[in-house]
């Protein structure tokens, strides 16, 4: 059979077995992404019935769904609530940083990995996957709670720690001097300031940029403008989804809102083949052999994360219930870890062992972030029914 065909018989089976995943998610009452991760690591190398061929599509396919998540994420926001986020929330991130980072440098320290290999896993075990979080959201209908800038703000601290962090681990896994690992924070430092300033001095512009009156034209300005601002971010070594995320943010007014409801079905399609994506590229016969310092990562940063949006929320005035809400929001672990444990196993500077402990650490938060977002809130109300009778 011609390789064309194959490929579409293969892509048109991952797109209808996702809708199938995606029923049976909404049926039993859970977000679909667990089911998606699940999905793929079926189907990826070691899995039951490996599928070939169609790693260009996908690939591409996956990098589109993070950036249309973060696009459509920051569209909720203006600059100015960005700012005030951050101003407000500079201490949950300087925390965040502290609880989240820690277990990943002992693990590593104690595996003898020494402190390349331990920088590479504080950040696998301290980013969040905005990915994730981001559908998560939207699919439970969270957008528009209290405390959702809080943890959206929480994010972008920690998406712009790795706009810092990246650099200094890029040039130490490379051997690099002191000088060239500070030139290349520099350069992201900058990257950064000039996005933001853009945002907040001159969205109105960016808005009509982008904005036509005819839909099919809107769609491609709005798309081709996202993927481009990405593209240079991540050139410049800043997060592609900062980049997205910042773009969203300078969109504003009926223009944002008309963005939001072009965009919605795509970002949902594409969204959808970054958690398969994910699935794909991890071999499940190299988990077991890590499964347990995995499974103690997961336990220790779930409290870790927990107890940062908890901190976050409270210092906002937002009651137990948000504050429940925000800590479990951010669990899932995703995208950027797995890029990390790339970045850092393909350059034979750190451990092996790092590329499957890490895949199975991320693989475990990203099915248990979605569900613990899910169930946070019913389990507090239980809580709370078993306290006050027995303080009454």
């Amino acid at each position: 059979m011609h390789h064309t065909a194959i490929s579409l018989i293969e892509l048109g089976a991952v797109f209808f077995g996702l809708g199938v995943l995606g029923r049976l998610a909404w049926k039993i009452g859970i977000s679909p992404i667990p089911l998606y991760l699940v999905g793929g690591l079926a189907f990826g190398a070691g899995g039951l019935i490996p599928l070939e061929g169609i790693e260009p599509f996908t690939e591409i396919a996956g990098e589109i769904g993070v950036v249309l998540l973060l696009l459509l994420l920051g569209l909720e926001y203006s600059a100015a609530e960005l700012v005030t986020g951050l101003r407000r929330s500079w201490l949950a991130g300087i925390l965040d940083i502290v609880l989240n980072t820690l277990p990943g440098v002992a693990v590593a320290l104690m595996l003898g990995w020494g402190p390349v290999g331990a920088l590479a896993m504080a950040g696998v075990t301290y980013i969040s996957s905005s990915g994730i979080i981001a559908k998560v959201l939207g699919d439970l209908g969270r957008l528009g709670n209290r405390e959702t800038p809080v943890v959206l703000s929480i994010l972008v601290f920690e998406d712009l720690a790795m706009a810092i962090y990246l650099p200094i681990l890029t040039a130490l896994l490379a051997g690099a001097t002191l000088l060239g690992g500070l030139t290349a924070v520099g350069v992201a430092l900058i990257a950064i300031t000039v996005v933001l300033v853009i945002a907040l001095r001159f969205g109105r512009f960016v808005s009509m940029v982008v904005d036509s009156p005819e839909p099919e034209v809107f769609l491609l300005r709005v798309l081709g403008a996202a993927l481009l601002v990405a593209g240079i971010a991540s050139q410049l070594q800043v997060s592609a989804a900062v980049g997205a995320f910042l773009l969203g943010i300078a969109i504003s007014g009926s223009t944002a809102e008309n963005a939001t409801k072009l965009l919605e079905p795509l970002r949902d399609l594409f969204a959808a083949m970054f958690f398969v994506v994910f699935g794909l590229n991890t071999d499940p016969r190299e988990i077991p052999p890590v499964l347990g310092f995995a499974v103690a990562l997961a336990v220790i940063t779930t409290l870790t994360k927990v107890a940062t949006g908890w901190f976050a929320a409270r210092h906002q005035g937002i009651g137990r219930m948000g504050r429940a809400r925000a800590g479990a929001a951010l669990v899932a672990r995703g995208e950027f870890s797995i890029v990390i444990a790339g970045l850092a196993v393909g350059t034979g500077a750190v451990d092996p062992q790092l590329a499957p402990l890490a895949t199975a650490y991320v693989l475990l938060m990203a099915i248990l972030g979605p569900i613990a977002a899910r169930v946070v809130e019913p389990v507090a109300m239980a809580v709370q029914r078993r306290v006050r009778p027995a303080t009454a």
